[in-house]
């Protein structure tokens, strides 16, 4: 293989004097398919250009050698069993202050596009203004009927797992892994995922854009637009944020060409952690007790005096406040009856900004939501992976594109030496 791999790069470096090659030659050198070639263009991996009168598209000999050397084991980018230690994306970059989703800044794509032309956005670079996904009745019979099954106390993560693993089973294409059958999936499993939920009223109905059809999954209340509008928005910020564990455990699934439900359910399995898709709840229930108490003081202090770290505060990525958070505070000031759980996070941050300089995150934003709304504590955890779905799929379809079993990294032994006498 690593000869092929040579070969490639000499054939390439013939060109890098400007020769362009034909897709069918890049392909070659690359060792994909030709239609993998453009997928590579449509993620800014590569770049083409088409000359008047030519009839396909031509690409930088130069550009594609580094792209294959890039496709391989490189010497200090692989570990020595061919773990790499760092991920290509062309999906989430952030930077200081703000992410962007293939270079658009996030938070302006969710304040003018739907949730679902989002997950467009980041599948295949294309907007498609006002789709809609839609799910097929026999997966929705069998994942309704696996949710039910449950018992009362299951999480929202519990019932998503089962019915994403439900949903496959009747899905006898699932193993086709090339990109358009990928899509398909995932139009269809994620109104699936809503669908299947129960509903809080009898007279909902799974109509209209996604965040309409959640809506009636979270709460009894009547939705206004003001609220299913924050609702929308916070699927679209959610949607992804670069490699976090939930989506690293996607990956690593999809590295070893797991199909596109299974990668899903390795998401859902790491999202239910207190650290990651459930932190929403821990401060839904802290605004709760500070809308109880009056006041945030005591409630902070119950939280430090506990040794627990306060709840939708505080974002490793970013040093000032979540974007996303920002994002959402702003429309939540127009959801009627939403101003004293504004009031109660604005008093959380006050107080604790007093002894450390921390900033609300994403899950004390969607902890208002919740709370406004009349919503279950895990709420915010079903509105996370819910939104998440989509990025884990776009992650899949890139994965989809390396080198398999690439995500192997290896162990530091620390064990006992052999030989060691057999047990007794």
């Amino acid at each position: 293989m690593d000869t092929v791999a040579t070969m490639r790069d000499q054939e390439a470096a013939h060109g890098q004097d400007g020769t362009r090659l034909s897709t069918r030659e890049a392909a070659e050198l690359l060792g994909v398919k030709p239609e993998t070639v453009y997928a590579y263009v449509s993620r800014g991996q590569l770049s083409s250009r088409r000359e008047p009168g030519d009839r396909g598209s031509t690409f930088d000999a130069k550009e594609v050698a580094a792209l294959a050397r890039r496709n391989r084991r490189e010497p200090g980018g692989s570990s020595p069993t061919g773990g790499d230690l760092s991920v290509r994306t062309g999906i989430t970059l952030i930077d200081k202050d703000r992410y962007y989703f293939r270079g658009v800044d996030a938070a302006e794509l969710a304040a003018r596009h739907s949730y679902e032309e989002i997950a467009e956005w980041l599948w295949t670079g294309q907007l498609r203004p006002g789709v809609t996904f839609t799910a097929p009745d026999t997966a929705v019979t069998v994942a309704r009927r696996a949710v039910n099954a449950l018992p009362e106390h299951s999480g929202p993560t519990d019932r998503l797992r089962v019915a994403a693993v439900a949903a496959a089973t009747v899905d006898p294409l699932r193993f086709d892994l090339s990109p358009d059958a990928v899509l398909g999936v995932a139009r269809a499993l994620i109104p699936t995922l809503v669908a299947a939920l129960p509903p809080r009223r009898r007279d909902h109905r799974d109509e209209g854009p996604l965040a309409r059809r959640l809506w009636g999954r979270l709460t009894g209340r009547n939705p206004d637009e003001a609220s299913l509008r924050v609702l929308d928005t916070a699927l679209g910020l959610l949607v992804d944020h670069d490699l976090a564990a939930s989506t690293l455990a996607v990956r690593v699934a999809a590295s070893a060409r797991a199909h596109a439900y299974a990668a899903v359910s390795a998401g859902l399995g790491v999202l239910e952690g207190p650290l990651h898709g459930a932190a929403s709840g821990l401060a839904h229930r802290m605004l709760l007790d500070v809308l109880d108490r009056g006041t945030a003081g005591p409630v902070i202090a119950d939280e430090l005096r506990a040794g627990r770290r306060i709840p939708g505060l505080g974002h490793r990525l970013y040093p000032g406040e979540d974007p996303r958070a920002g994002a959402l505070f702003a429309l939540l000031k127009d959801v009627p009856g939403a101003e004293p759980a504004l009031a109660a996070a604005r008093d959380i941050v006050s107080t604790t900004a007093r002894h450390t300089p921390l900033h609300a995150n994403v899950d004390l934003a969607l902890a208002v939501l919740t709370v406004a709304s009349g919503m279950d504590a895990t709420a915010g955890e079903t509105v996370f992976a819910v939104a998440r779905t989509a990025g884990w799929i776009a992650h899949t379809l890139e994965e989809y594109e390396e080198r398999p079993l690439r995500m192997r990294p290896s162990g530091r032994y620390v064990g006992p030496r052999p030989p060691q006498p057999l047990p007794r």
